[in-house]
Parts: C-alpha cells; sequence; structure tokens
C-alpha cells in the first residue's frame, strides 16, 4: 500500500504540472479526491492491513491527502495571478462579433447608380484634387466670376483645389470619350461649410447626357423616371426656373414633400414641397472648353446631394449623423 500512495502522488504531480487553465483544476481535484477518486480506492484498503500497519498508513494517506489540497490550491492561485496579470479572464465568456454592413451613404450611392444603369448611363469618375480649369473655368466660371464665392473653395498652390463637385468629371469625359455621352458621376466633394444641413465633404451624384437631338423634355423624363422609381410612383416634381453657370435654361427641382404628403410641414416649411436638385441643359459656351460643336449637338446635366437624398428618403434632419460613426444610428440601416 505504501508503493501505491508513492506512485499516486508522483502521477498526480505529472498531471498538476501539465494543468495550464483554471478550469482544469477542479476536475482534477475530483479524479484524486473525489469519492470515488484514486486516493479514496487505495483507502478502501485499509481493512487488510494488520493492526501494527494502519497507523503508518493512515498517517501517510493523511500527508498525501493534504499535500494534494495544497498543491491543488497553489496552482489555482498561481493560473489565476498570470490571468491578473495579462488582463484577460479565460473563464468569461467570448465577446460577440458585431456584423458589419455598407454605410448608408454608400447604400444609396448604389441605389442611385442602380437607376441611372437601367435608364442607359455608365459611371463615369475623376480626381478629387482638380486644377482650377476642369472645376471652374471649363464650366463657364472664369476668374472673378461672383458665383466661385459661393463654392467656399478648399484652395492648394497654383491653382490646386478639392474638388467642389463632381462636374469636371464631365468636363474630363467629354475631352476624352468623345460622343454621344451618357453618364452619372458620383463621388466627394468638398467646401468650407459645416451646419445640420452641410458637410465639409459630402457626396454628389451629377449626370450629363448630350448628343443630336437632345432637349429639354429628355431632362424631366428622366428626372421624373428617378424621382418616381426611387422615392415613389406618386410623388409629384415641378421645376423651378433657376441660374447655373454652366447650363442654360436651368432649373431647380422639387418633389412632393414625403414627409407630410405635400400638406405642409416643418420639414418643408409648409410649402409642401422639398428641393432635390439642380438640373439644365448644358450652356453652349461649355462645348467650346472641350471642342465639340454647339451647333450640332445638345445635352443636359444634372446635380443631387446624396446626403440630402438619404435625408429625404429616411427622414434625417441633422446630415452630421452619417459622420458621427454611432453604431445606434448606422445599423440601423445594415
Amino acid at each position: 500500500m505504501e508503493k501505491q500512495l508513492e506512485e499516486l502522488q508522483k502521477q498526480f504531480t505529472q498531471d498538476l504540472e501539465a494543468i495550464h487553465k483554471p478550469e482544469e483544476i477542479e476536475p482534477l481535484r475530483i479524479q484524486y479526491l473525489g469519492r470515488k477518486g484514486r486516493l479514496t480506492a487505495v483507502l478502501r484498503q485499509m481493512g487488510t492491513l494488520s493492526a501494527e500497519e494502519r497507523p503508518r498508513m493512515g498517517a501517510l494517506s493523511n500527508k498525501l491527502k493534504s499535500y494534494m489540497e495544497q498543491a491543488l490550491d497553489d496552482k489555482a492561485a498561481a493560473l489565476a495571478s498570470v490571468q491578473i496579470a495579462t488582463g484577460i479572464d479565460v473563464t468569461l465568456p467570448g465577446r460577440g462579433l458585431h456584423r458589419g454592413s455598407i454605410h448608408v451613404i454608400n447604400q444609396v450611392i448604389g441605389e442611385i447608380e442602380a437607376v441611372f444603369r437601367n435608364l442607359g448611363f455608365t459611371i463615369a469618375s475623376g480626381p478629387e484634387v482638380e486644377d482650377d480649369y476642369h472645376n471652374f473655368e471649363a464650366l463657364n466660371l472664369p476668374e472673378n466670376h461672383p458665383t466661385r464665392d459661393m463654392q467656399d473653395t478648399f484652395y492648394f498652390d497654383k491653382g490646386v483645389l478639392l474638388r467642389t463637385h463632381t462636374s469636371p468629371v464631365q468636363i474630363r469625359v467629354m475631352e476624352s470619350q468623345g460622343l454621344p455621352v451618357r453618364i452619372i458621376a458620383p463621388g466627394k466633394a468638398y467646401r468650407c461649410d459645416f451646419d445640420v444641413s452641410h458637410s465639409p465633404m459630402f457626396h454628389q451624384v451629377e449626370g450629363l447626357w448630350v448628343e443630336e437631338g437632345i432637349t429639354f423634355a429628355h431632362l424631366k423624363g428622366v428626372l421624373y423616371e428617378f424621382i418616381h422609381t426611387y422615392f415613389g410612383p406618386d410623388i409629384p416634381l415641378r421645376f423651378r426656373a433657376s441660374f447655373f453657370p454652366f447650363t442654360e435654361p436651368s432649373a431647380e427641382v422639387d418633389m412632393g414633400c414625403i414627409i407630410c404628403g405635400g400638406k405642409g410641414c416643418r420639414v418643408c416649411k409648409n410649402t409642401g414641397w422639398l428641393e432635390i436638385l439642380g438640373s439644365g441643359m448644358v450652356d453652349p459656351a461649355v462645348y467650346g472648353f472641350v471642342g465639340i460643336d454647339p451647333e450640332k449637338v445638345t445635352g443636359f446635366a444634372f446635380g443631387m446631394g446624396v446626403e440630402r437624398v438619404a435625408m429625404l428618403k429616411y427622414g434625417i434632419d441633422d446630415i452630421r449623423l452619417f459622420y458621427d460613426s454611432d453604431l445606434r444610428f448606422l445599423s440601423q440601416f445594415a
């Protein structure tokens, strides 16, 4: 029996050294010290010993039991101190991973692109760091033109700037592609403006269709199709005369307020209408910058702010929510 106790202690020590996790302590305790444990099995042999051997074997058994209990407690404390030192409690449940999603602005851009692709438009892109010529001059905005002051432009050196709209893409496409042109140009634009309805970085989708025989009726047809596809077939539209240096005639486009159904509310300032985009026929002067004969072709252009479209679609009243990275807000669009 004494030899069995020695072998048991040796095996216990080996098993204890192999433990590296706190949750493995209790199973080892039960294995050796439980009611059906290995030490208990050895102690059941006490009845077979002589009266002279029992006291000595009993003392050895109690000593081994105390050794095992102390060794298990020391091991548990050592593993706990390692957890505290590393700052990781491996006994805690794992952290759940939140499912990500496409940002609401990118979702809206993708939805707008899908509508215009179905209308035969292709997607075009251009540099966000532009030169003065493509951003202003080629769009019929010569130096000292008063509307340049409305752009609040971020300038670098030597006529280099952050584009104030995606209209320069239209100029670059007409320069390089030739006719006909039927594109939309989604992308980022930059202006020195920041409040509940403006951001210094924002997104636009601008459109251009130039070829023989294009009229204002084509412009209206395309915009009616977009609004009715994106916001609903019963949304009314109206065109208001306006001014843009690169289109003539020009028009602001309003849609019936989707909040109040045109009855008048705080959002539409009790008019029943919400401004959605600007548009017009391409000014013949613009064609001169890209080598196109204005006597042979006509075309129209339009532009809309993606954030504004998203705000109207989802009833959002503060543009800054799109950029605050608040998961409570963004998760609504997952």
